[in-house]
C-alpha cells in the first residue's frame, strides 16, 4: 500500500466528506444542461472515429503507393487523432455522452479496445478523483506536484513514437508492462499512483479489470498475427500502436488541467484549471478543456460545458489560454525549486451563500455512472 494511505479506503470514504463549493446556478438551467443527447453523442463519437479511420486509411494508401512523405504526414496525423481516444474513454466512463445508456457502453468498449485502455480500472480510479479531487489521502489519480517536461528527448518522443511515456503521455513500454501485469492479476501498480488498495474491497471488480486486460491482449495479438499472415504488418502500427504516435497535442492540452494548482482544498476553482482551445483541439479533447466546469458539475455532458461556463461565468476565474496556462505552470515549477510546498492560488470571486433543494444538490454532486455503488 502507498505510504500516503494510512487507512483502508473504506474508512477514508467514510471519514473524508468534502463540502465542495459549487457556483450558484439556476436549477432549471442545470437540469437542461445535464440532459444527454444521442444526436450529440453520435456527432462526437462517429466524428472522432471517422477522423481516425480517414487518417489511417490515407496512411495505408500512401504506404502502398510508396509515397513516403504522404505516409509520414498521415501516420503522424493518425497518431495525433488516436492518442485523443483517452478523451472519449473518459467521457463514456461517466456515462453522460448518450441518452441511451447502451450506446455509452458500446462506444466505451470500442474506444477502449482501439485505445488499449482498461475502463474498469479507470472507472474505479476516476470515482475517487472526482469525489476527492487532489486530496492526497484519497485521490491517487492525480498526485501533485507534477512537473511538465520540455526536455528535447521527451519532446522528440511526443512528436514521433513514444517509447518511455511520461506525464500526460502514454509510452509503449509502460503501457504494455501495465497491460500484462493486470492480465496476470498483479495489481500492485495498475494505474498512476494506485496500488493494490484500489481493489482491496472489490475482488469482483478486480476480476473484471483482469478479464478486460486479457481481452485487449487477445484482440491485438490476433490482429497482429492476421496482418502478418496477409502480408501487411504495417497495419499493426495503424491499428494497435497509434496511441504512441504523435502524442504532442494531447500532452500540451492535457497537462494544464490540475498541474501547479492547490491540493487539499474544497473549492474546485482552486484545484482545476479551464483553458480555451481552437475548435479542432477542443473537439479531439471532447471539450474537456472546460475542466473546471466538468469537475464542478460532472453530470453535464461534455458538449454542454461551454454553455455551463456561460451560466456561471461571473463566479468563475477567467479561462486561461493554452499559452498562459503553460507559462503559469512553468512559473510554479520554478518557484517549487526553492519552495517545494508552493502551489498557485488562483484568484477567484468570493464564495456566495447558497440555498438549494436536496434534489438539486444530488444532481450537482452526480459524477455519472463511474464505479460500483459501494463507493459512496
Amino acid at each position: 500500500m502507498s505510504a500516503q494511505v494510512q487507512k483502508p479506503m473504506s474508512e477514508i470514504r467514510k471519514e473524508l466528506r468534502i463540502k465542495w463549493y459549487r457556483c450558484p446556478i439556476d436549477p432549471n438551467i442545470l437540469r437542461e444542461l445535464s440532459k444527454p443527447s444521442d444526436f450529440q453523442g453520435f456527432k462526437m463519437a462517429l466524428g472522432h472515429l471517422g477522423l481516425w479511420l480517414f487518417t489511417g486509411s490515407l496512411s495505408f494508401y500512401f504506404l502502398i503507393e510508396q509515397f513516403w512523405l504522404g505516409f509520414l504526414l498521415t501516420i503522424f496525423l493518425h497518431g495525433t487523432v488516436g492518442t485523443f481516444f483517452s478523451a472519449p474513454h473518459h467521457e463514456l466512463c461517466h456515462g453522460t455522452v448518450f441518452k441511451t445508456k447502451r450506446l455509452n457502453e458500446i462506444f466505451l468498449k470500442i474506444f477502449s479496445t482501439l485505445g488499449m485502455q482498461n475502463f474498469y480500472i479507470y472507472k474505479m480510479s476516476h470515482s475517487y478523483h472526482h469525489r476527492f479531487t487532489l486530496h492526497r489521502i484519497a485521490d491517487k489519480e492525480v498526485v501533485l506536484p507534477k512537473t511538465p517536461s520540455l526536455r528535447v528527448l521527451y519532446l522528440l518522443q511526443l512528436f514521433t513514437f513514444n517509447i518511455t511515456g511520461g506525464f500526460e503521455s502514454r509510452g509503449l513500454i509502460p503501457t504494455m508492462r501495465g497491460l500484462f501485469q493486470v492480465a496476470a492479476d498483479k495489481m500492485e501498480q495498475p494505474y498512476n499512483e494506485w496500488g493494490a488498495e484500489l481493489y482491496a474491497e472489490f475482488p469482483e471488480e478486480r476480476l473484471k479489470a483482469v478479464h478486460w486486460a486479457r481481452y485487449l491482449i487477445a484482440v491485438h495479438l490476433s490482429f497482429a498475427l492476421i496482418t502478418v499472415l496477409i502480408g501487411y504488418p504495417i497495419l499493426i502500427l495503424i491499428f494497435s500502436l497509434h496511441p504512441f504516435i504523435g502524442n504532442w497535442l494531447r500532452y500540451f492540452v492535457g497537462a494544464p488541467m490540475h498541474c501547479g494548482l492547490r491540493s487539499d482544498v474544497s473549492d474546485f476553482r482552486k484545484c482545476v484549471r479551464t483553458i480555451t482551445l481552437d475548435p479542432i483541439s477542443e473537439f479531439l479533447y471532447w471539450h474537456m478543456n472546460w475542466h473546471l466546469e466538468h469537475h464542478m458539475f460532472a453530470a453535464v455532458p461534455c458538449y454542454n460545458l461551454k454553455k455551463l461556463y456561460k451560466a456561471v461565468a461571473e463566479d468563475m476565474p477567467r479561462p486561461r489560454t493554452l499559452i498562459s496556462s503553460w507559462k503559469e505552470m512553468l512559473e510554479v515549477v520554478k518557484q517549487q525549486e526553492t519552495d517545494p510546498a508552493y502551489e498557485f492560488n488562483t484568484p477567484v470571486p468570493p464564495q456566495r451563500t447558497r440555498k438549494e433543494k436536496k434534489q438539486q444538490l444530488e444532481l450537482e454532486a452526480s459524477i455519472g455512472d463511474l464505479a460500483p455503488t459501494a463507493i459512496a
